[in-house]
């Protein structure tokens, strides 16, 4: 495990043990990166802590597969001895990675963990998480039904309301940004039309149930 290489990697920073620049340090590295508000609510398990001692988690993306040593070490050459702990593979998507950042993954949302601001998200070096999310086939199913399943229980008629429904409370759901979305849409329009329209129908003509006993129309 200590020589496996990879592109993508997490990492923790803790203010105490960072110089005042890190920000601009870190940029120097012209490799993208993305870094956590600051992580200052996390209930700690300690008897008599509250909270976990503050900290960054930071989201590191190689050029070229490295080794988490090659990452740790570059990172302590950059920013001091005792800046950093953790440095570790991205085993899990990425898509989730970067969601924990603000506690908005579904494991953090399980455990209700407190959720910090998107807004005091830094990306540095053209980070852009789109970039590294990956999805196999299995992937692209369970995203079509938890569409559909939005689509049904939501009451949303069009792609528009599915947009602005996914911008808003998407990562409630687990779910990535609309073009990943769009990806696996483009190929299940009919299907998707279908649902469309049964939440539209519905709208128009109050909605209706088939008693599967009976199969009356109620």
């Amino acid at each position: 495990m200590a020589n496996e290489k990879a592109r993508y990697f997490t990492f923790l920073l803790y203010p105490e043990s960072i110089p005042t620049d890190w920000i601009e340090k870190l940029e120097s590295l012209d490799v993208p990166m993305a870094i956590s508000p600051l992580h200052d609510k996390d209930l700690s398990s300690v008897e008599g802590q509250e909270y976990k001692k503050a900290h960054y988690h930071v989201i590191y993306v190689a050029k070229n597969p490295v080794t988490a040593h090659s990452v740790r070490m570059k990172i302590k050459r950059l920013l001091g001895e005792k800046s950093l702990a953790k440095v570790q593979i991205v085993v899990q998507s990425m898509e989730n990675m970067y969601l924990y950042l603000t506690h908005e993954s579904k494991d953090a949302v399980a455990k209700n963990k407190y959720k910090y601001r998107k807004e005091d998200l830094r990306l540095l070096n053209n980070f852009d998480v789109d970039r590294y999310i990956t999805l196999d086939a299995e992937d692209k199913d369970d995203m079509l039904n938890d569409v559909c399943d939005l689509i049904d229980d939501h009451g949303i008629a069009n792609i528009r309301e599915l947009r602005r429904f996914i911008k808003e409370h998407g990562a409630e759901y687990g779910l990535p940004s609309m073009k990943h979305i769009n990806s696996v849409l483009r190929s299940h329009t009919g299907l998707i039309r279908l649902y469309f329209d049964a939440v539209y129908q519905e709208r128009k003509y109050g909605k209706q149930f088939v008693d599967t006993v009976t199969g009356e129309i109620k």
